[in-house]
């Protein structure tokens, strides 16, 4: 149950990504040959006026296939000939779509809360003693941070909201971090803050405050959310560039369905499992929308790279020698897919023969 409710989502990720170039197309007056959902065999085709649409055998990808996409077709309603910005907001609209999933599931998981958590500490790790005074196995509160403190910057990366204040915490593997707070309004630079807790070990040696669910604490929040989990995918892509993630940490689409699929069975409640799905896709489909932005051949963030380039030049590469980068970038981007993927089952190899 968990692994088909894990490809339902990965289905309707890539499904939402790709109606996104479908409708700009279409209000664009591009022609679209086929939008086919998945990739593989075609399970189911029909044809709805001048467009073949299309349910495929593995639900790991899907295209909307338009005229003139990688040729110089001359016909008046291909994609190369239509006005460079249209071009530029198809290529776009992907990601676009992207975002607002993402946006409305964090929305959803952020009303599932009881209350919103913020960055202001409310308390660190320790005990009152009989005299009143208190000892503290925190070591952030001797290092330097305060009660009511509002943490807005580590290591100089924003902190926007709780979630990225347990990633840069917690993911970098460092006890010690500078540290910019608010504090009595003003903002104060600390240096070599240590987050350890003394008596029960981890870096999380202090408390957050809770505010109260208000329709105004939902909208900001699920918009700090947000901009977490985009900060969150970007510190992620770093961290594997600069070597800090093992490449063996690295999944591909058998990676994400099966972690989809843990988490739905390990969920202790059905609200559990719920919040836990949101959290998933929102921060797949955030990735996926991120990922497809950057200018990389054969992405859509390549081809707004010759967008870009176009209206530098004021005309168009060729689009034979366009069509020849975007393949190497395929290339590269299936080969990249094929290690995850790779690697997915190596792990599962490994947790099967562990057992």
């Amino acid at each position: 149950m968990g692994i088909v409710i894990a490809l339902l989502i990965f289905g309707l990720i890539v499904t939402v990504h790709e109606f996104g170039h479908f409708i700009c197309a279409k209000l664009s007056k591009v022609k679209v040959l086929e939008f086919s959902v998945g990739m593989g065999p075609k399970i189911i085709q029909k044809q709805f006026g001048e467009t073949m649409y299309s349910l495929r055998l593995l639900p790991v990808g899907g295209f909307c296939s338009m005229e003139g996409e990688d040729s110089s077709e001359e016909d008046a309603r291909s994609f190369r000939q239509a006005k460079l910005w249209k071009r530029m907001v198809i290529l776009a609209a992907g990601a676009i779509m992207n975002f607002i999933l993402g946006l409305i599931t964090v929305t959803a998981m952020v009303c599932m809360m009881t209350d919103i958590p913020t960055t202001q500490i409310s308390g660190f790790s320790g005990v009152k003693n009989e005299d009143g005074t208190a000892t503290y196995y925190a070591q952030s509160y001797k290092t330097g941070l305060r009660h009511n403190d509002k943490i807005v910057e580590i290591d100089g990366t924003p902190i926007f909201s709780s979630l990225d204040l347990d990633f840069m915490l917690i993911s970098t593997g460092d006890e010690v971090h500078d540290v910019v707070v608010k504090r009595d309004g003003k903002r104060l630079k600390l240096d070599n803050v240590t987050f350890h807790d003394e008596k029960n070990g981890g870096t999380i040696d202090f408390g957050i405050v809770y505010l109260e669910k208000t329709p105004l604490s939902v909208i900001k929040h699920s918009g700090e959310t947000f901009l977490s989990m985009g900060h969150v995918v970007g510190l992620s892509l770093k961290q594997l560039v600069t070597g800090k993630v093992s490449k063996s940490e690295v999944s591909g689409p058998v990676g994400v369905v099966t972690t989809i699929s843990e988490t739905t069975q390990q969920a202790k409640s059905f609200e559990d499992a719920v919040f836990s799905l949101l959290y998933m896709t929102s921060l797949i489909t955030v990735n996926l929308g991120i990922i497809n932005l950057m200018p990389v051949p054969g992405l859509d963030g390549g081809r707004l790279l010759f967008c870009i380039i176009e209206l530098i030049r004021r005309k168009p590469v060729k689009p034979e020698h366009e069509g020849y980068v975007h393949l190497a970038g395929l290339v590269l981007i299936f080969g990249i897919m094929i290690f995850a993927t790779f690697n997915d089952i190596t792990k599962l190899i490994e947790q099967f023969t562990s057992k």
